[in-house]
């Protein structure tokens, strides 16, 4: 997908919100548990009930890693379901190796899984990143200022005059391919968004942080938004969680539809359209 057709898409749908499926099996509902597949038939539901008001899923590998083959097997129909319907893919998977390992997880993810974009870490340089900008239209998403307490042990530490977060948003802007990563900052640092736009100012961010974690939607869509909006921001446990019971999904659908709606307004304040 191109950041074009991105943003075509949050025009279409009025919405820059991605859904992160972090689908822990301890938090499905009950009901769920005799499924042949309970992870699946959860993520299909919050699927159905989502899809219209985000353009964009982020399944968390973690919650299907711990879950042995059968795990994989939950991501990979999860994957497939979503491919039904026009939306980014972003695997939040945090790689960082380099060499073959790095060429062998893009495989992994861009040609079998077939998702569009991976979540890396770039701490062990360009050379953990660019064996992923070396597949056409697939995406490489840096953690870069993540939404975490401890995003402040390293990334905000002053480095030559400029704050680590800083110089890897630099620096990777200078690697082949580049026009191809998205960066992750996180919504819990709202002050910082509008010094970390005026670097990147083409760039498409993903956000974590709206909702649990306290983010504000309107402070960082009014400081990070660009001219394609820019801006994928996720939630996972506001939406996945609104409900416990057997009316979950619906409580999803209703959790997107007021996040939708503020972001419609925002974009019409922040674009003009």
């Amino acid at each position: 997908m191109t950041s074009q057709r991105l943003f075509d898409l949050i025009l279409e749908r009025r919405s820059y919100l991605c859904v992160g499926l972090d689908t822990d099996p301890a938090l499905i509902p009950k009901h769920l548990l005799g499924e042949p597949d309970p992870i699946f038939a959860f993520n299909k539901a919050i699927i159905e009930a989502t899809r219209d008001t985000c353009v964009a899923y982020k399944p968390n590998l973690a919650f299907y890693e711990s879950q042995g083959a059968a795990g994989w097997e939950s991501l990979r129909k999860t994957v497939e379901l979503i491919r039904l319907s026009e939306h980014f893919i972003i695997a939040d998977a945090k790689r960082g190796d380099i060499g073959n390992t790095a060429q062998q997880y893009a495989r992994a993810f861009f040609d079998v899984l077939g998702v569009d974009a991976v979540t890396i870490a770039p701490y062990m340089g360009a050379d953990s990143v660019t064996p992923f900008l070396g597949h056409p239209d697939k995406w490489a998403v840096l953690l870069v200022l993540t939404s975490n307490p401890g995003s402040a042990d390293f990334q905000m530490l002053e480095c030559e005059g400029e704050l680590l977060h800083e110089r890897v948003l630099r620096l990777a802007q200078t690697w082949p391919g580049a026009e191809r990563l998205m960066y992750v900052i996180g919504a819990t640092h709202p002050e910082r968004f509008a010094r970390v736009r005026a670097l990147v100012p083409e760039a498409f961010f993903l956000v974590p942080g709206v909702g649990a974690q306290g983010g504000d939607l309107g402070a960082l869509s009014r400081a990070g938004m660009n001219k394609q909006c820019g801006l994928l921001v996720n939630s996972s446990r506001g939406i996945l969680y609104a409900s416990s019971g057997t009316d979950f999904a619906d409580a999803a659908g209703r959790a997107a539809r007021e996040l939708q709606a503020q972001m419609d307004v925002l974009l019409r304040e922040c674009l003009g359209r």
